[in-house]
């Protein structure tokens, strides 16, 4: 591991496939013990990027070096010391639950004096103590979800990569699933993470918003959220979003009107000028307005905000 606290340099990288440019030049660092969020809608090049960093991918141009290790010339050894876990649920759904441990045990190579007391602390993190004998393929897909990252942790690795862990999981499973991760990078695992669920950024120590192959904004979630700067958001709830959507275009200090949930959140500039003006307008279009007020912006927010500003700059 680099003496500088970096688990994961990533240096102008770029990956090609023919004439598509899947990851554009990106670069960031993440620390030791850091749960590091890589957000973005699917086909942002998310996965394209993890494939690199575990060493299963080689890059057109750039670096990257994963506790230490080049991607392009020490991918064996990234492999030996991170721990992985797809998108997909990739154990054996035909083995009991402990026999997928054992037998993932003997893939890492865990010593056999180690394997017996590795397989009963999976267990007993991932909450599957009494479903030892179960098959596999009968678990929930939560249940799954945490076999799936006990398996990768059996060697102990110092970095985890998570792709996409917690896709097709409910709510209640998922918010559980993010209780393991914080534990294990409590215990001092670096933990590299990427969803397109936006409440799940809400999580991570810092997180990389990426669009398109490229990062379009790093930091740590409240700083993503203050650099919405001179903008205000409001959450407005009215009779007609989609006719208050049009109403509120070209309307002075409203910059953008997105449809949240069962309503709008509108960008402004200055809530205490643009609440009546934007109350005036709707009225006179014939629309109730049943809730305007000001609101702290979530991570979908400034993610839209942000590829906003993207389509503006690039039009």
């Amino acid at each position: 591991m680099n003496g500088n606290g970096a688990a994961v340099e990533v240096r102008d990288l770029v990956k090609r496939f023919g004439d598509f440019t899947a990851v554009d030049h990106i670069s960031l660092t993440v620390r030791r013990g850091e749960i590091f969020g890589f957000l973005g809608p699917n086909g942002a090049g998310k996965s394209t990027t993890i494939r690199i960093l575990c060493g299963l991918l080689r890059p057109t141009s750039g670096s990257a070096r994963v506790g230490g290790y080049d991607v392009a010339t020490q991918a064996e050894s990234i492999k030996a010391s991170i721990g992985y876990m797809s998108q997909k649920f990739s154990l054996y759904d035909d083995l009991r639950v402990e026999e997928n441990i054992d037998f993932f045990a003997g893939i890492y190579g865990v010593p056999e004096d180690e394997a017996a007391a590795r397989k009963e602390y999976i267990l007993r993190m991932a909450g599957l103590e009494d479903r030892r004998q179960s098959m596999t393929r009968l678990l929930s897909g939560g249940w799954k979800q945490r076999l799936a990252l006990g398996c990768a942790i059996l060697h102990r690795p110092p970095i985890l990569f998570l792709d996409e862990p917690t896709s097709g999981v409910d709510p209640i499973a998922r918010r559980d699933f993010w209780d393991l991760i914080y534990q294990l990078s409590e215990a001092g695992h670096t933990i590299f993470v990427s969803t397109h669920y936006m409440d799940e950024a809400e999580y991570c120590h810092r997180l990389a918003l990426m669009y398109r192959g490229r990062i379009i904004a790093l930091g740590a979630p409240d700083e993503l959220k203050r650099s919405l700067t001179g903008q205000r958001l409001l959450d407005l709830d009215s009779s007609d979003p989609l006719a208050s959507m049009k109403a509120l275009e070209g309307i002075e200090g409203v910059h953008e009107a997105a449809v949240f949930g069962g309503g709008l959140h509108v960008t402004v500039g200055d809530p205490a000028t643009a609440i009546p003006r934007i109350r005036a307008v709707l009225a006179a279009a014939g629309i109730e307005v049943r809730r305007l007020e000001a609101i702290e912006p979530s991570m979908e927010d400034v993610f839209v905000a942000m590829i906003e500003q993207e389509e503006r700059r690039a039009a």
